[in-house]
């Protein structure tokens, strides 16, 4: 109960306090108008009168220089876009020319003043205008890679300055008369050729949805120019390969964009010579009705005498030792088109065996006549049963879930489990704990044996939180079930690992 406060001297003594405060109820709105008031909006700010406001202002601007910065493009504003721009330029030129390390300590001041620089631009210059808006923001992308080599931004925020300025230039860009954002999008390419991996590229890709119709074959054309011959071009191969596969991938997306499906299938064999990706063209292929020469594609041999370059594998290659989902999705998916919804069955079974992929089986099943599901869905349980991966196979039971069918393969396969793959281990033992209590008992004595066998100390929490589960599910274990029993397992571990302090001190607190 609380103490009432003391009252002075000669005062009146106060009103006696109701003996529970009233909860502030919905329908008091009086109180909910009052606490809106002190929310800052227009109506709100406007009843402080300028002069309090102007000092507000000029209170956070003696604390803020990224704030101030912000209010003095403000009011450079008022005297035309010259002003504005010239407030940009000199910390333009201040970032071009600075080559100092930024520690973490000093990251997010620096941050927040990249931050306004960003927000001068787009929201005093860009209004007044966006051409010089857009200039700005080119210069200050062209800066990225030297600012971020010296800055330490582990968690990427002073990249994503950066990611809202590239965001802002194609918005500014796509929003100019279609002649202007054609130029804009022209201008872009020379710098995609000197440096094919910038922020440029990126910019343009995401642009391209945004230029009008008669933009795409100058902008087409200028990309297939921009790659000089490797005759005159002195940089190594594989980086030459790179570049050639960055415009070409820019290409491909002005491909896409006018539905003309041979001229990217062209230019996907230009970018991977006799490595093109099959699920690509076949995708583009299905999409415009032609389903057969999709199945051709994708049921083309794999190279496999040539290994895969550097230049392969920087842009993309498919590494032909790796299953495909995505192929064998677009294959099914051409069988269908065409009417062969048998063999589409097929390779969805032969999928599901391979990879026992759950999604897989179930279109399988769906596609089944009436009555058909059972016993396909019961063969298909015999054949995770029976597959050559345990983990996958114990995997796939649980997350279907069947659980009669995990708890016999942990049985089946029980001097299989090592603690070491907790990321099945773990799931299964407590997916297993209500109905099938010795099998998941057997999963967690492997995870423990496995943390204390390996000495891993910062598993020990798990170990013991393990150990109170095995306690739990002794308790509901006929005698004998599991050999040994609970006790003997303890009493084994203590002799095994009893000078593992730190696990006994938390099996102690569990």
């Amino acid at each position: 109960m609380a103490r009432r406060a003391p009252s002075k001297p000669g005062s009146a003594a106060p009103a006696a306090a109701p003996a529970t405060a009233p909860a502030l109820s919905p329908a008091e709105p009086g109180r909910r108008k009052g606490a809106r008031r002190t929310t800052p909006s227009p109506e709100t700010l406007a009843g402080l009168g300028p002069e309090r406001l102007i000092g507000l202002i000029l209170g956070e601007t003696a604390r803020n220089p990224a704030f101030k910065k912000i209010v003095s493009a403000a009011l450079a504003a008022l005297q035309g876009p010259d002003a504005v721009a010239a407030i940009v330029d000199r910390r333009l030129a201040a970032l071009e020319g600075a080559r100092g390390f930024i520690d973490w300590q000093k990251r997010r001041a620096f941050t927040a003043d990249l931050n306004a620089t960003v927000s001068v631009i787009v929201n005093e210059l860009r209004p007044l205008d966006p051409g010089a808006a857009l200039d700005r923001l080119l210069r200050f992308l062209s800066g990225a890679e030297t600012v971020l080599r010296r800055v330490d931004d582990s968690l990427g925020i002073t990249q994503g300055v950066y990611e809202r300025a590239a965001e802002a230039a194609v918005e500014i860009a796509g929003s100019l008369p279609a002649p202007d954002a054609a130029r804009f999008a022209l201008a872009l390419v020379p710098r995609i050729g000197a440096e094919p991996d910038g922020v440029f590229g990126v910019l343009l890709t995401d642009l391209i949805p945004r230029l009008a119709e008669e933009a795409w074959a100058e902008l087409d054309a200028a990309l297939a120019g921009a790659e000089p011959p490797d005759a005159a071009d002195r940089q190594p191969a594989w980086q030459r390969g790179y570049r050639r596969g960055r415009l070409i991938r820019i290409r491909q997306d002005l491909a896409d964009r006018r539905g003309d499906v041979d001229a990217f299938i062209a230019l996907e064999q230009q970018a991977m010579p006799g490595r093109p990706d099959p699920v690509a063209v076949a995708e583009r292929l299905l999409g415009a009705g032609r389903a057969a020469e999709a199945l051709d594609w994708l049921r083309r041999p794999r190279e496999t005498g040539r290994p895969a370059t550097r230049a392969d594998l920087i842009a993309g290659a498919p590494a032909p030792e790796v299953p495909d989902r995505a192929r064998a999705v677009a294959e099914i998916r051409a069988l269908e088109a065409l009417g062969r919804r048998d063999e589409a069955q097929a390779l969805r079974w032969d999928r599901f065996a391979l990879t026992l992929d759950r999604d897989m089986l179930r279109d399988y099943l769906a596609k089944l006549p009436d009555f058909e599901d059972d016993p396909a869905l019961e063969r298909a349980f015999a054949q995770a049963a029976a597959h050559p991966q345990p983990y996958r196979a114990l995997t796939f039971l649980i997350n279907w879930p069947h659980l009669d069918g995990a708890a016999r393969l942990v049985r089946a396969r029980r001097a299989t489990w090592e603690g070491e793959r907790y990321e099945v281990l773990v799931p299964a033992a407590e997916a297993l704990e209500e109905a099938h209590p010795e099998e998941a008992a057997l999963l967690y004595r492997r995870l423990i044996d496995d943390i204390l066998a390996r000495g891993r100390a910062q598993a020990y929490g798990h170990a013991a939180r393990y150990l109170a589960h095995l306690d739990a599910l002794a308790r509901r274990l006929a005698p004998g079930s599991l050999e040994p029993e609970q006790a003997a397992y303890r009493e084994a571990l203590r002799r095994a690992h009893g000078r593992k302090h730190g696990f006994w001190s938390l099996v102690a607190g569990v």
